[in-house]
C-alpha cells in the first residue's frame, strides 16, 4: 500500500496514477510492496532530519527510511519539494519529471541500488531513467 502525505502546500495531481507506476516499478524488480509512505515536505524539515538521523548539516532532496524485510519493499521517503523546484530549475527538467526521478530513486534505495560511486551513481541513474520511461508509457 502506498500513503501520500503533504506537509507543504504541494500536492501530487493524480495520486492513483503514480501508485500504479510505483506499483509497476517494484514489480518489474521482481519485489512485492509492502506499506510505503511518500512524506512531502519544506527544506527546513529535511535539514533537521539529515541533522538528526544522518549527521548531516545540509540541503538534500530526499531521505529514505527503510523497513524491507526479505523481498517486501516497504520504508519512508521523506521529499523536499523546495530542493525538487530548486533541482528542476538546475537541471533544467519540468518539476513534474524532477519529482518523477526522486520518487523512483527512494524506491531504489529500498532495492539496494546505491549512489556513493560514480559506478553506482550511473546505474542508478539508468534504472531512473528506465522506470521513468515506464511513468511516460502509460501517462
Amino acid at each position: 500500500m502506498i500513503e501520500y502525505h503533504y506537509q507543504t502546500d504541494f500536492k501530487l495531481e493524480g495520486e492513483k496514477h503514480f501508485t500504479d507506476w510505483i506499483t509497476r516499478v517494484i514489480k518489474t524488480e521482481t519485489r512485492d510492496l509492502g506499506p510505503l509512505a511518500y512524506i512531502f515536505c519544506s527544506d527546513e524539515s529535511m535539514l533537521e532530519m539529515n541533522k538528526k538521523y544522518l549527521d548531516h548539516d545540509t540541503f538534500t532532496d530526499i531521505i529514505t527510511f527503510d523497513y524491507t524485510e526479505g523481498e517486501e519493499l516497504s520504508g519512508d521517503i521523506f521529499i523536499s519539494t523546495d530542493r525538487l523546484r530548486e533541482n528542476a530549475a538546475t537541471f533544467g527538467v519540468s518539476f513534474r519529471e524532477e519529482v518523477l526521478r526522486v520518487m523512483v530513486h527512494g524506491v531504489l534505495h529500498l532495492m539496494g541500488y546505491k549512489d556513493k560511486t560514480d559506478k553506482d551513481k550511473t546505474l542508478m541513474r539508468n534504472k531512473e531513467n528506465e522506470m521513468i520511461a515506464l511513468f511516460h508509457v502509460e501517462h
